[in-house]
C-alpha cells in the first residue's frame, strides 16, 4: 500500500505528458494576438466584429453536446484530433481571407473546433485523475497544470504573434500556426485516454441521450453549476474577443498587442495555479473572488487610462480563470464519467447560447455608444455570476441531499470505478 500511493502520482504526471504537449501545440496560435487588427484591415468594424462573434457562436451550440455525447460513446482523445483538424481548416481559410464574408466564414469553421474542444480536456483529466488516485482530489490541482502548459504556449505564440506580424504581416501569422496546429493532432493521438466512460457495457445512444439532457434540466444544483460555469466562460470570451477594442478606442501602438495579450492568457495558467493553492471551500476565499470580480469590471467604464484598462483586464482573466476552475470541479464531481464529457458540453452550449445575444448587444451598443459604456454590460454579468458562485458554494457546503434521476441500467465491468467520487448534485 506505502509503495502504490505514492507511485499514483508519478504515474498520473507520466501519463498526462502527451496531453499536455498537445494542449501546449494547440495553444501555439499565432494569429490571435493581432487578429484585430488584421480584421480592421480587411474590412471590419466593431459592428461587424459582433457579426463574425455571433456568426460562430451560433455555430457552437448546434454541435457542442452531441460531440460530447460522441466524445463519450467513442474517444475523446480522437475527438480532439478532429477538433485540431477544424482549427487548421479555420485557420488557412482565415489566412487566405481578404473581405469579411470570407473571414466570417473562416470563424464558423473555428466554431466547429470550439464546439469538438469543449469540455473534452477537462474531462479526460478528471477521468485520469479518478482512475490513477481514486478519487477527484487532485483534479484542480492537474486541470491547473495543463492549463498553465496552455497558458504558456498562448504567452510565448502572443508574444511570437507579435513579434512575426511586426517583421512580416499580421496575415503571415495564419500561416505560421499551421505546423503547430498539426504536430497538435499528432500528440492527442499517442495519448492514452482513461476508460471511465467506457467502463459498464454500452447503452442504447437514445437512452444515453435522454439521461445526459435529463441530468442537465431536472437536478437543480447542476443547473446552477452550469449556469455558473457559463456565465463564467462567456464573460471570458468577451474579454478575450473585444477587450482588444479598448486598446484600438485608446490608440494603443501595435507593439502593445503582444504584451498585452500575453499578459490576458498568462491568466489561464495562474490562475490554475492559484486555484491549487487557494481553499476553494472556504467562504473567505469564495466571498472575496465574488467581490473582486464586478469591481475590477468598473474600470473598463470608469478610466480612460490605459494601463489601468490592461490590468483591469487582466485580473478579469484571473479571477474567472479561478472560478471556471472550481466551476468544473463541482460539475464533474456531480455526473457520472458515462454523461461526463456531455453534460460538460452542455455547460459549453450554455455559454455560446448565453454569448450570442450578448455579443450582438455589446456591439451594437459600443459601434453607437463606445466601447467604454458598454462595459457595464460586463459589471451586470459580473455580477450574476458573483450570485451564483457564492450560492453554489453554499449548496456544496450544505452537501443537500441529491434528487434521484434514473439511469439506464448498465453491467460493471470489475475494473469500474466510475462511482468512485462522484457526488450526486443538484
Amino acid at each position: 500500500m506505502s509503495d502504490t500511493a505514492p507511485a499514483a502520482p508519478s504515474r498520473l504526471a507520466r501519463r498526462l505528458v502527451p496531453l499536455q504537449v498537445a494542449v501546449g501545440l494547440s495553444g501555439m496560435v499565432l494569429w490571435v494576438p493581432v487578429e484585430k487588427l488584421f480584421m480592421t484591415q480587411i474590412g471590419f468594424t466593431p459592428g461587424t466584429v459582433a457579426i463574425m462573434a455571433a456568426a460562430y457562436a451560433a455555430v457552437v451550440p448546434l454541435l457542442e453536446v452531441p460531440s460530447g455525447i460522441l466524445a463519450d460513446r467513442w474517444s475523446r482523445s480522437r475527438l480532439m484530433v478532429c477538433a485540431s483538424v477544424a482549427l487548421l481548416l479555420s485557420t488557412v481559410l482565415g489566412g487566405l481571407s481578404r473581405n469579411v464574408p470570407t473571414y466570417i466564414a473562416a470563424a464558423m469553421i473555428l466554431g466547429v473546433y470550439f464546439a469538438l474542444s469543449s469540455g473534452t480536456v477537462d474531462s479526460i483529466v478528471y477521468d485520469a485523475v479518478m482512475e490513477e488516485t481514486g478519487s477527484s482530489d487532485e483534479y484542480e490541482t492537474w486541470i491547473g497544470r495543463v492549463n498553465m502548459v496552455e497558458s504558456g504556449s498562448l504567452v510565448i505564440s502572443a508574444l511570437g504573434g507579435g513579434l512575426i506580424a511586426g517583421w512580416t504581416s499580421a496575415r503571415v501569422t495564419y500561416f505560421a500556426t499551421l505546423p503547430f496546429v498539426a504536430a497538435s493532432a499528432v500528440a492527442f493521438l499517442r495519448f492514452t485516454e482513461p476508460r471511465l466512460h467506457r467502463a459498464a457495457e454500452p447503452v442504447p445512444l437514445r437512452s444515453q441521450v435522454a439521461v445526459t439532457y435529463r441530468t442537465m434540466i431536472r437536478m437543480p444544483k447542476v443547473r446552477q453549476v452550469m449556469l455558473l460555469s457559463a456565465l463564467t466562460a462567456m464573460l471570458a470570451q468577451a474579454v478575450f474577443e473585444f477587450g482588444p477594442l479598448w486598446l484600438v478606442a485608446l490608440a494603443a501602438p501595435a507593439a502593445l498587442f503582444g504584451p498585452y495579450w500575453a499578459a490576458v492568457v498568462s491568466t489561464l495558467g495562474i490562475g490554475g495555479y492559484l486555484t491549487g493553492k487557494l481553499n476553494m471551500s472556504s467562504r473567505a476565499v469564495v466571498a472575496a473572488l465574488a467581490l473582486a470580480t464586478p469591481a475590477v469590471t468598473l474600470a473598463l467604464t470608469l478610466t480612460r487610462s490605459l494601463a489601468a484598462v490592461i490590468v483591469a483586464q487582466t485580473l478579469l482573466s484571473l479571477l474567472l480563470a479561478i472560478i471556471s476552475i472550481r466551476a468544473g470541479k463541482l460539475l464533474h464531481d456531480g455526473v457520472p464519467a458515462t454523461i461526463r464529457a456531455g453534460v460538460s458540453s452542455g455547460a459549453g452550449t450554455l455559454s455560446w447560447l448565453l454569448f450570442l445575444p450578448f455579443s450582438l448587444v455589446f456591439g451594437w451598443f459600443a459601434h453607437a455608444h463606445g466601447v467604454r459604456p458598454a462595459g457595464w454590460f460586463l459589471t451586470g454579468a459580473a455580477l450574476v455570476a458573483a450570485w451564483l458562485l457564492v450560492g453554489s458554494a453554499r449548496r456544496d457546503a450544505e452537501g443537500d441531499p441529491a434528487s434521484v434521476i434514473t439511469m439506464p441500467a448498465v453491467i460493471p465491468r470489475p475494473a469500474d470505478r466510475s462511482a468512485v467520487g462522484c457526488r450526486e448534485l443538484r
